[in-house]
């Protein structure tokens, strides 16, 4: 049924449930809107409670699962920069900065650090670091410290994986001061680790998202006419701070919409006008993502059949996504749909894969994409968002994040059920 502008939103905000501690995530968030807080965002508060971090147990058990990956791929040890990689096995959440502030994970031995020596105490507030922390000063080479550590592991001739998200010079300052040793990409064990994830990592997930939605039903409920991407973007950043978290989205009116991620040109929201929004937030460094895609007054038939066509789509990724399967299969699955559904060929109008990994980095190892022939297995996680991009006119993109169990995919959200109901009921 068709509903007004006026009337469209007034939904009340569910409540979440849960028992939540919160962390931040940088994100599309852009406040300082001039507005005042309307009373969907006002009247949002924080869950209750405290989230279960990851145990000391299972972080344990990642790094022994590690050292297992290390032997199976002729890696002596894994180098890990600040960033995602560092906190999964450790518990060391540190800024990347251009000081090295990194850890040396053998595949036999204990961990080994490289620290600022003005920050060792820093580091040593942390549980578990151990005793081998190497401080090195302003003008001294933290590469020689690693050197060290490696010639003390009687490894500097070794095999060491890098991460992928290490800093290019970070490892040319390696190369430098380890000549003997051979340098390879860690991604079989980092990837390897993470790409499945615990019943204790799925249940942070779930809170993330469980958050985002109620922050994107308070902020749908807060449309005006005339309002601009930056006060949406401003509201969006707000709402989630209400609830405890500092997450964002970004939101695109219009024409904008058909830009997966939006154009720069100023655009006001007027009636008629698609809204697609997309962001999230995380939850102990646990990520959400979420698109969402109405229509501020009355769709159009038009927008109406493309969002249909889009809502199949996605069902479609979702009924491919099985144990077993490639990665491939769940992208070609979607964009059949939308091809025979006359926006093709190829990547013309849904211009980019149908999904991404997802964990403590919102885009991950691996990815549902044509070419990716991984067998999906239980534990992975993926966005689910094809889309449907008509340049001049709009775009429609539905995203929800998935995990794969033994019975097939699963979601950590409800789908939007019509173009002009964003949230099931």
């Amino acid at each position: 049924m068709s509903i007004s502008r006026r009337d469209f939103f007034r939904r009340t905000t569910a409540a979440t449930a849960g028992a939540l501690t919160l962390t931040t995530m940088p994100g599309c968030v852009h406040p300082g809107t001039s507005l005042s807080v309307p009373e969907p965002i006002s009247s949002l508060d924080p869950p209750t409670g405290k989230a279960e971090p990851i145990s000391d147990d299972e972080r344990h058990s990642r790094v022994e699962k590690a050292r297992r990956l290390m032997i199976e791929n002729d890696l002596d040890a894994i180098f890990l920069d600040a960033g995602s990689s560092l906190f999964y096995f450790t518990g060391v959440r540190w800024h990347a900065s251009e000081r090295m502030l990194a850890a040396v994970l053998p595949a036999r031995g204990e961990i080994g650090w490289v620290c600022p020596a003005f920050e060792e105490q820093r580091l040593r507030e942390f549980p578990g670091v151990g005793d081998d922390v190497r401080t090195w000063q302003e003008h001294e080479s933290p590469y020689r410290r690693v050197a060290q550590f490696l010639s003390h592991q009687g490894i500097a001739g070794g095999r060491i994986g890098v991460e992928e998200r290490a800093r290019f010079f970070l490892y040319d300052g390696m190369r430098q001061l380890v000549p003997a040793a051979e340098f390879a990409s860690a991604d079989p064990v980092t990837a390897g680790c993470r790409m499945i994830k615990s019943a204790a990592e799925l249940a942070l997930m779930q809170h993330a998202n469980d958050i985002t939605i109620t922050a994107y039903r308070a902020v749908l409920q807060s449309l005006r006419e005339g309002m601009t991407r930056n006060e949406f973007n401003g509201l969006c950043a707000t709402a989630f701070r209400a609830l405890g978290v500092e997450g964002g989205a970004f939101g695109q009116f219009g024409e904008g919409s058909a830009l997966p991620h939006g154009s720069s040109k100023p655009r006001a929201l007027r009636e008629g006008d698609v809204v697609l929004m997309d962001g999230g937030c995380s939850v102990e460094g646990y990520r959400s993502d979420i698109s969402r895609t109405t229509v501020f007054g009355r769709p159009s038939q038009r927008q109406r059949d493309v969002w249909d066509l889009e809502r199949k789509a996605q069902d479609a990724a979702l009924a491919a996504a099985q144990p077993g399967a490639a990665c491939e299969d769940v992208d070609a699955a979607a964009r059949k749909v939308i091809v025979e559904g006359g926006f093709g060929p190829d990547y013309e109008y849904f211009t980019h894969r149908v999904g991404h990994g997802i964990g403590l980095d919102g885009h991950e190892w691996t990815y549902l994409v044509r070419g990716n022939k991984t067998p999906l297995a239980p534990g992975m996680c993926f966005s689910n968002e094809p889309g449907i991009y008509i340049q001049g006119e709009f775009g429609v993109r539905l995203e929800d994040c998935m995990t794969i169990t033994e019975d097939g995919a699963r979601l950590f959200t409800r789908q939007s059920p019509a173009i002009d109901e964003p949230f099931a009921s």
